[in-house]
């Protein structure tokens, strides 16, 4: 099954020192979705945002927050995410140790819950937790930074798991790709199976409003 495209611009590219424009500026550009991208300097070498952060900008716009928990011990901020305005969570599968009471966590706090997995970690680990799961989060380069080079192993891999995903009665399962997401890239990496694409550098590298529109057309230029 391959679901409709959804475009979600990564925070981690904006400008910090005027958030609330950028917010804003996403969703008269046509995204779909805001990811954030949380790390706390300890499971990924970076620090990024908080909680409060996502609470000042929440009231900033009606797109769905995308927080993607680059951090240890994910369970005990996971309710202070959900409490400041978050939609979607994902946690790393490398992090959590009891994965499916993780995932359980964020469905009783009503969001939309997600795994995700670095480049590396065998495919095995989502399957093991798909059905929990409202989203799959592959990573297409290693997190922490960034701005970084698409690993091209990650198409084979993302067809692998819709494949399986579809064949395992979980088509409702969406794929994400974060990571080197370009425009030049985006129909391959629709075409194998992610219909959630993150961008960061590759987005708001000139005007947001036209990359937009231009990886939203070369992605849906391919015939599904």
């Amino acid at each position: 099954m391959h679901h409709p495209l959804k475009l979600a611009p990564s925070l981690l590219s904006a400008d910090f020192a005027n958030l609330e424009r950028d917010v804003r500026l996403c969703e008269t550009a046509g995204a779909d979705i805001l990811h954030i991208d949380v790390m706390d300097g300890h499971f990924v070498p970076n620090i990024t945002i908080g909680p409060l952060i996502v609470r000042a900008i929440r009231s900033k716009t009606s797109l769905p927050f995308d927080c993607h928990l680059m951090i240890e011990n994910p369970d005990r901020y996971i309710p202070a995410f959900a409490e400041a305005g978050a939609d979607w969570i994902s946690v790393h599968v490398e992090e959590c140790k009891h994965l499916h009471r993780t995932l359980g966590l964020i469905h009783e706090l009503g969001k939309k819950a997600g795994i995700v997995l670095n480049p590396a970690t065998p495919l095995e680990f989502a399957y093991s937790a798909a059905e929990h799961c409202d989203f799959i989060l592959l990573m297409s380069v290693n997190p922490g930074f960034g701005g970084q080079s698409f690993i091209p192993s990650f198409l084979h891999r993302c067809n692998t798991l819709r494949t399986h995903l579809d064949t395992h009665g979980l088509a409702h399962v969406e794929i994400e790709v974060d990571g080197g997401v370009k425009i030049d890239n985006s129909a391959q990496i629709y075409y194998a199976g992610a219909n959630i694409l993150v961008s960061g550098s590759g987005l708001f590298s000139g005007d947001l409003k036209e990359n937009m529109r231009l990886m939203r057309c070369q992605s849906e230029s391919i015939t599904i």
